[in-house]
């Protein structure tokens, strides 16, 4: 009979509620609103660029656990389709496709591989690919085909728009007030339901609102960061629009327009790199959010989600020092300082 090597932690073995890869199928679920919201509003162009960043993203995590770690391959647990998705979801339709796999590539191999893999990422890898394409790409990263219904396969880029934040931003570099703006501004039911130019799982606030919904409900993510995110971003932008609404576009336009309703739901919750108890995550959704605004009002770039999300990524060991969880069988610290007062 052949030796079996077993490994036995230390007790209590609770069981998690869900297994891993049924928490990324559940992820997968909830991203699919924003999946074919992409592909209505940019085409099959933009169901090619998916394709190709979750192919990619499997593939190099196999390649590095099957061929040069010569372990067994765990693509099973469907995190790199996950990360590959949401990569794309952070890139528009027309970027070339060569740039997506280096992208994914970056993501999986570097961002999360390199790491020791599922577990001990420091870093969402999705935006820390993204951050990488920014950084390596930045014309193509920063062109954005319009919304149309059908487009072509051969010209993607036929026509280019600037997202909500870039048409302000530019706008008030030149001096112009927001109300000069406005007929260059998508409405609010625009914004709402996609027809904007942005990034492929970026637009539709609908569909992200439905599929973060669904994730809640289903408990596998915290209401906590999506709300104090967005909530934090809205009360931020709404102090500086009502002292200057000339200068400062309204907290619904901001929650609406760019990367915040996707990155609030589906990538500030990342289990892995995210806080792990109630407080912790509070904290960390309100510098998130502070982050954002931030970066949206004052920094040179219009958009500011990835990058908060990123900078909140590391300070998680912190905050999850300064926020332990309770041992399991011991007694909060409340109730121990109590006893001790009134012992």
């Amino acid at each position: 009979m052949m030796e079996q090597k077993l490994v036995v932690s230390l007790s209590p073995h609770a069981k998690a509620p869900f297994r891993i890869q049924t928490v990324m199928l559940i992820v997968i679920l909830a991203l699919f609103p924003a999946l074919i919201a992409s592909i209505y509003f940019f085409g099959i162009r933009a169901l090619l660029v998916e394709l190709v960043a979750v192919g990619t993203a499997v593939f190099t995590e196999w390649f590095i656990q099957r061929i040069l770690l010569k372990r067994p391959s765990r693509i099973h647990d469907l995190s790199a389709v996950v990360a590959g998705l949401l990569l794309a979801f952070n890139l528009p339709s027309s970027i070339p496709l060569w740039q997506v796999a280096a992208g994914a590539i970056f993501a999986v191999g570097i961002a999360k591989m390199a790491f020791g893999g599922l577990g001990t990422n420091p870093f969402n890898p999705a935006l820390a690919g993204r951050a990488f394409m920014l950084v390596s790409f930045p014309v193509e990263m920063t062109t954005w085909p319009q919304p149309v219904v059908t487009r072509t396969l051969m010209r993607p880029d036929a026509l280019t728009t600037a997202t909500p934040l870039g048409v302000i931003k530019e706008g008030l570099k030149s001096g112009i007030p927001l109300d000069q703006l406005a007929d260059k501004l998508p409405t609010w039911w625009d914004l709402f339901l996609g027809n904007v130019g942005g990034s492929l799982g970026e637009t539709s606030a609908l569909a992200l609102l439905v599929g973060g919904l669904f994730l809640i409900l289903t408990r596998v993510i915290s209401w906590r960061i999506p709300v104090f995110y967005l909530g934090t971003l809205a009360a931020f932008t709404g102090v500086f629009h009502l002292i200057d609404p000339s200068r400062y576009a309204d907290p619904l336009f901001h929650i609406l327009s760019g990367g915040v309703m996707l990155g609030a739901f589906f990538m500030a919750t990342d289990l892995v790199t995210s806080p792990m108890t109630a407080p912790g995550q509070i904290l960390y959704a309100i510098g998130g959010g502070l982050l954002a605004g931030l970066i949206r009002l004052f920094g040179s770039y219009p958009e500011g989600c990835s990058y908060s999300i990123l900078i909140m990524n590391a300070f998680v060991p912190l905050i999850d020092r300064a926020f332990p969880p309770v041992r399991f069988g011991a007694r909060p610290v409340q109730t121990q300082v109590k006893e001790a007062r009134h012992g």
